[in-house]
């Protein structure tokens, strides 16, 4: 290119579309209700992975098929716990987003401190982020190398 400073402009505005756009996107579906069941038993969540978007209204079931076990929302301060066959039910609008950790509230056994989940707020947009600056991290590479030289043919006489 004649004029490495346009190039550099543009890929500049590239990574910051890259770094901001998904911040700046907001879900079509706002506060919607999300239900789970989450069973509780072998020193285990199923699912052990809560997928939901800020301001959405969440509903756990928590069903243990073994021992009494809790779940314990960290970062929410929220706590159910459940008998083997008494469901119990913890209600609450998560908005706070990142991701969260489930665990076992009652000690339930020689495993009980490995009882763990997530509970992801928010949608994960750091792996495409990630491929984003990777891409134009390329293409700067690609515009600050120096071209080889090329080697003159030589002529013989």
């Amino acid at each position: 290119m004649k004029h490495p400073a346009v190039s550099w402009l543009i890929l500049g505005a590239a990574v910051l579309l890259v770094v901001f756009v998904p911040i700046l996107h907001k879900p079509e579906i706002l506060n919607k209700e999300r239900s789970f069941r989450v069973e509780a038993g072998d020193f285990a969540y199923t699912p052990a992975v809560l997928k939901v978007n800020p301001g959405d209204r969440v509903t756990i079931e928590l069903i243990s098929t073994d021992v009494v076990h809790g779940l314990y929302v960290d970062g929410y301060d929220l706590s159910v716990t459940a008998d083997p066959g008494q469901p119990a039910t913890l209600t609450f609008v998560a908005d706070q987003s990142g991701v969260f950790r489930l665990r076992c509230s009652v000690a339930c056994g020689a495993l009980h401190p490995f009882m763990l989940g997530k509970l992801q707020v928010g949608r994960n947009m750091l792996i495409w982020q990630g491929i984003g600056m990777t891409f134009l991290a390329l293409i700067g590479t690609l515009l600050i190398r120096k071209p080889f030289p090329v080697p003159e043919k030589q002529t013989s006489s």
